[in-house]
This record gives C-alpha cells, sequence and structure tokens, in this order.
C-alpha cells in the first residue's frame, strides 16, 4: 500500500467529551477530534479530570474572547494508551498527567531555563490555544487526549488516582510561588482562602516546613485549616484580625479570584515581605503604591509551574502524603458542580470520573 493510500485510509480520531457553545449555555455531550499520534506524541486514556475555576472563567467569557463550542479541563490524569515512534519518557500503561500546557516555542530564553509557561511566544493552553497545526486545542473533559511528550508528566502510584488531577493546576500554581519565595522553616506564611487553590497551598506550604496561616472570610473551616497543617486561621470578615496580625508575614499568596482590599492585606507583610497573588479576578485590582514602600513590601503574581517544577511538585506531594480533598462526580453534573464552586460549595476540588462522558 503507498503512502496515498495509507492517508486515504486514516480516520480523524473523535471521542465523547462535555463542552459549551457559548458564554451563556451549559455544557452538554458532545464528540471532538483529536489529532493523530505523532512521532513525538502520547495518546491518553483519560481516567479523573479535575474542574478548575479557570475553567468557569473561560467558558463564561470572563477572561476574553472564546473560541466556541469549547472543551474545557486542564487538570487531568490518565493512562498511555499510544505512544509516537520517538517518544522516550513514556510508554504504554504508564501513569501521566496534563497540566495547563500542551506546547511552548521551547526556543526562548525562558523555555530554554525550563520555565514553558512564561514562553516568550506565548504557550499553548491545554484549551482555547491555538495549537501548532492551527486547530484550536481542546480539554479534559473528554475521553482521550494527545499531548507532546515533553508536556506528559509522570504521576507517581503512591498519589490516590481518582485525587491527582487537581496537582496539575491547583498543586503547581501554589507549589511554584511557595518555592520560588522560599517558603519553609522560619518564615511565617499567610494563605488566604481555604478553596481549591488555598487548601493546596496549606498543604505544601506546612509540608515545606513554613508557619502557616490561614486568612479567610469566616471561621467556618477553621477545624479543616487546622487538619490540613495550618498553624493559626483567622476571619477577615473581623477588623482586628488586620490589626493583631499587622507586619507579620513573610509570604503572603492570595488564593481567591475577588477583589480585596489590598492595603490591608499588604499592611500585614513584615520587611521585605511579598504578596502573591494566584487567584485571577477578572476585574482590575487597586493598589496604592505608597503601600509597598513601609516594610518595602512587594506585590506579585505568580502563575503556573515549568514541566521540570511541575514534576517536582508531584514528587513532593508523593514524598510528603499530599493530595487535594475532592469530590468524584459524573460528567452530567459539571453544570451543578459549576454553579457549586461560585458558590464555594466544595470541598475542595470537583473530579470527573472520565468513565461517564457519555455520547453524544
Amino acid at each position: 500500500m503507498d503512502a496515498s493510500a495509507s492517508t486515504l485510509l486514516r480516520r480523524p480520531m473523535h471521542v465523547n467529551a462535555y463542552a459549551a457553545s457559548s458564554a451563556t449555555s451549559p455544557l452538554e455531550p458532545t464528540t471532538i477530534e483529536r489529532r493523530d499520534v505523532g512521532p513525538k506524541d502520547v495518546l491518553i486514556d483519560i481516567a479523573y479530570a479535575g474542574i478548575c475555576h479557570s475553567d468557569i472563567h473561560t467558558i463564561r467569557g470572563e477572561w476574553g474572547d472564546v473560541p466556541y463550542p469549547l472543551t474545557v479541563g486542564h487538570e487531568i490524569v490518565g493512562t498511555v494508551a499510544e505512544v509516537g515512534s520517538e517518544v522516550t519518557s513514556h510508554k504504554v500503561g504508564d501513569r501521566v498527567g496534563v497540566g495547563c500546557m500542551v506546547n511552548s516555542c521551547r526556543e526562548c530564553d525562558n523555555c530554554l531555563a525550563g520555565e514553558e509557561q512564561y514562553c516568550e511566544k506565548g504557550n499553548i493552553g491545554t484549551y482555547a490555544g491555538k495549537d501548532v497545526d492551527g486547530t484550536i486545542t481542546q480539554g479534559g473533559y473528554s475521553e482521550r487526549i494527545v499531548v507532546d511528550e515533553h508536556f506528559v508528566l509522570r504521576v507517581p502510584e503512591s498519589i490516590p488516582y481518582e485525587k491527582a488531577a487537581p496537582l496539575l493546576c491547583a498543586g503547581i500554581t501554589t507549589y511554584s510561588p511557595l518555592n520560588h519565595w522560599n517558603a519553609g522553616p522560619g518564615k511565617k506564611v499567610a494563605v488566604v482562602g481555604l478553596g481549591g487553590l488555598g487548601h493546596m497551598a496549606v498543604k505544601i506550604a506546612h509540608a515545606m516546613g513554613a508557619e502557616v496561616t490561614v486568612l479567610s472570610q469566616t471561621l467556618s473551616k477553621k477545624d479543616d485549616g487546622l487538619k490540613m497543617g495550618a498553624d493559626h486561621y483567622y476571619a477577615t470578615k473581623d477588623d482586628e484580625t488586620f490589626e493583631k496580625l499587622k507586619k507579620s508575614f513573610d509570604l503572603i499568596i492570595n488564593t481567591v479570584s475577588a477583589p480585596l482590599e489590598l492595603r490591608k492585606y499588604l499592611g500585614l507583610l513584615t520587611l521585605n515581605g511579598t504578596m502573591v497573588n494566584v487567584g485571577a479576578p477578572p476585574e482590575p485590582l487597586p493598589i496604592q503604591v505608597f503601600t509597598l514602600f513601609t516594610n518595602r513590601r512587594s506585590f506579585a503574581g505568580s502563575s503556573i509551574g515549568g514541566i521540570r517544577e511541575t514534576q517536582e511538585m508531584l514528587d513532593f506531594c508523593a514524598e510528603h502524603g499530599i493530595a487535594p480533598e475532592t469530590e468524584l462526580i459524573s460528567a452530567d453534573q459539571i453544570n451543578e458542580a459549576y454553579e457549586r464552586v461560585l458558590n464555594s460549595d466544595v470541598r475542595y476540588r470537583f473530579v470527573i470520573d472520565a468513565k461517564t462522558f457519555a455520547p453524544a
């Protein structure tokens, strides 16, 4: 059989998925197309996909224009079903994960430094990105995905399979700033918000050896926070909290995706302290520069981590017995789960069982 005949016999790979057709429509069953497995590609049978607040922001058009119809999901774990002829890092049957990006230029200074998330040409997101072949990437609310081997992570066996998916976003999003700003023994770290991101920040910062304080609107999750490793827990609705904790923290990790009165939180930083935003509210955040002058404070932002750091995070979590707190749902519960996320009615991350992605 010649090459042209072989090409004619090839069929696009269609897989069951859930997608939204507009910013106001619910996610519904559909089929999406995956590319053929290339020489450097890995085909993954998805086992579980986490629900991230970013999925909701994106689907609802809160972060800009969206190429509908769109399948989201960038917290993915599964099993390798097929590898390309040149793949060396993974083999069929391996337990693997995919996070928030599936490609980058791999040539710029940032990529060469192992910081692909800051690719100077822009990394290619797991969903809603323009892939190298010109197609729009579709995410993990689906049965299968094809990803370049460089962006496929090894998931240690000691991490519970059904809980591992949120580590690929929530885990690395909090691990990266804690790692970069040297959270550890002798450091006082505050975590703003005890949600999907916040609970991971508490667990990781505690495992790093820092003294951890949770700053939450109320004390309703205090028992949870202390069990996860927090040393202290305060309600931000109580104005006395900000007076009592003034100039206390070396590092504040802000995980909430809503505007805050930054002046009050920046006042909690000690000399050379830094407040890092990992939550991403769609509204601009006002800041008074004079607030930074006192104690030489810094206000920063942090994205996810690069592939090397993400693997480091997975290995760290395996070593320290860290796993997200999750609630397993079926695909037909996704829309309900979105509403519950918006109402802070989840402890602490929804994970979809990929076996339930029904045919359209």
